[in-house]
């Protein structure tokens, strides 16, 4: 945490920066729910007799607020922020009713709810964690700082009451009169809330200016936590009916349930492809060579002209990739999702790769590496965000039982095993290619294993065959290049990550569907209620994408 720049206000920022947790909110068994039109409506009704106590709290919260204010313009804005609560307080069981609902006139407050209205009166009264703050909060300067620590607490929840309704709004049909939820969905989309939700981080920046980084970050902090609340308090809502999310819950492990992931490495899992790793390496072990005159098994070349070397196969491939996919993709698209048309077109890719990864071997690029270098390459690899803590939680989990294998065109396994070398996450499967040695030196050659989507595709099989027949599986394959295409559609969830046109234009010309992550399980939800049950199938046509691994995270474990 450090202190906010100049360029827009620490409400904004912090919104910026947290948003990701917006995710484990709209994937909950509730929001889904919501966005399909089918959650059982005595959840609803349990969730609006909660966030009645939590608008007095919000009341009570910018109650204390407003007393610790110092400036008149800042009281009066609490002021105004504290009757819309009021407001809304006293007119809810009408506002329930144009919903088209009818409050109920009794419930038991749930731990979460009583956690989140918890933090909020604690953040109000100057109670935090971590913070010394004076017992009678004597000065003015205090004062106005457990005001702005409060709104820090209160922002992130109506900012991401706007943000997800406006998400699951622009899936609804606006003509749609059956959807049960739409009028409260409506209802914290429209600009008087969002006008709200503008309020609440305007005075937060304001209060926050003259603020040290020390209790910028004491904000940040809250803020966070505050996200965190809003997550636990959808997240424990109650599920009592059968929900397409978290993919975990259909899968226990008691009644021999069992996942397996498989997942592609290179920009799947890390933010730059593994062969610019390899090229570093090589050209640095060059310069040092060149710079003391020691002997290497490099290749007889300088640094300068490995580096050219390296540029020539790279600008190669990008070329004859670009040239092998256009003539391999059909002019005009199919009528309906070939699978068949598809694989003999990536038989034609498969000799593409091939013959690039010996241009590599011949080159002798590839010749004179330390093995410790590649493992501390890998075990400083930047990753994906979200795709380490995924797997950790994926291998921690003890209800489910998971296997995860990664499928790669990556020369050098070792890169891959220490990229994954910490913790439970050392379980994985790595399924790639493997570099030559001469005791811990790379001769330059390549053991072949995976070159071409067809090799993918029969290390897949392999490892399914291998499984328990008995057991109740359901396979997850994750990717994001073209050569992942046979095996997303083989699995019966494939979740394509990033936004690769390459991938995308050739697999619609192939009939191929691409819909996002969440869209697809407000469909399953819908089919869940309107038919009884909901099968993942593979080879539907159908692959499903996200942006980031929160939204896998979310999917399959939940928060």
């Amino acid at each position: 945490m450090g202190v906010m720049d100049d360029e827009g206000g620490i409400a904004r920022k912090l919104w910026t920066k947290f948003r990701s947790e917006s995710v484990f909110v709209n994937y909950t068994p509730f929001f889904v729910g919501v966005a399909a039109g089918n959650l059982n409506s005595d959840v609803f009704l349990l969730y609006t007799s909660q966030r009645v106590h939590l608008l007095n709290a919000f009341a009570h919260a910018y109650e204390l607020a407003e007393e610790c204010a110092d400036d008149e313009e800042d009281k009066k804005a609490i002021r105004k922020l504290r009757k819309h609560v009021k407001d809304k307080r006293n007119s809810y069981d009408s506002l329930v009713r144009e919903w088209g609902f009818e409050l109920p006139k009794e419930s038991t407050l749930t731990n979460a709810t009583v956690k989140y209205s918890d933090f909020l009166l604690a953040t109000a009264s100057g109670r935090i964690e971590g913070e010394k703050v004076p017992g009678k909060i004597a000065t003015p300067f205090e004062r106005t700082k457990i005001a702005a620590y409060t709104l820090g607490a209160i922002a992130p929840c109506m900012r991401l009451f706007a943000f997800i309704n406006k998400e699951i709004q622009a899936l609804l049909d606006p003509n749609d009169s059956s959807h049960i939820y739409k009028k409260w969905i409506d209802y914290y989309c429209t600009q008087n809330f969002e006008a709200y939700a503008s309020q609440i981080e305007e005075l937060l920046d304001t209060l926050s200016i003259s603020l040290t980084g020390e209790e910028l970050n004491v904000i940040e902090k809250l803020y966070h936590q505050s996200m965190r609340l809003e997550v636990d308090f959808f997240s424990s809502q109650p599920i009592i009916q059968e929900a397409v999310v978290p993919l975990s819950r259909k899968l226990d492990a008691t009644d021999g349930g069992q996942l397996t992931i498989f997942c592609d490495f290179d920009l799947t899992c890390t933010a730059i492809d593994s062969s610019a790793i390899l090229a570093e390496i090589a050209i640095i072990t060059m310069q040092k060579a060149d710079s003391d005159g020691s002997e290497t098994q490099l290749p007889q070349m300088s640094s300068a002209d490995l580096r050219s070397t390296w540029d020539a196969l790279s600008t190669q491939y990008t070329e004859e990739f670009a040239r092998c996919v256009e003539s391999i993709t059909p002019t005009e698209t199919v009528k309906s999702f070939s699978y068949e048309g598809l694989f003999q077109a990536l038989e034609q890719f498969a000799n593409f790769e091939k013959a690039a990864n010996s241009r590599v071997v011949q080159s002798g690029v590839l010749k004179g590496l330390n093995q410790e270098d590649i493992q501390r390459a890998g075990q400083g690899l930047i990753r994906q965000a979200g795709c380490k803590g995924f797997f950790q939680k994926i291998m921690e989990n003890e209800n489910l039982t998971a296997a995860v294998h990664i499928l790669s065109y990556c020369w050098c396994g070792d890169l891959i095993r220490s990229a994954f070398s910490s913790g439970d996450i050392k379980a994985l499967n790595v399924h790639s290619n493997e570099l030559a040695f001469d005791e811990s030196i790379t001769t330059g050659e390549i053991i072949k294993k995976l070159e071409s989507p067809m090799e993918k595709l029969q290390a897949f099989n392999n490892i399914l065959n291998n499984r328990d027949k008995d057991s109740q599986h359901l396979t997850v394959y994750i990717g994001g290049s073209v050569g992942d295409l046979l095996c997303l559609l083989e699995a019966d969830i494939g979740i394509v990550m990033g936004s690769s046109p390459t991938l995308r234009t050739l697999g619609e010309q192939f009939g191929i569907s691409f819909m996002p992550l969440f869209s697809g399980l407000v469909a399953k939800q819908k089919e869940v209620v309107e038919f009884g049950s909901s099968n993942w199938k593979k080879l539907s046509g159908t692959l499903y994408t996200v942006t980031s691994w929160d939204e896998i995270h979310a999917f399959i474990l939940g928060s």
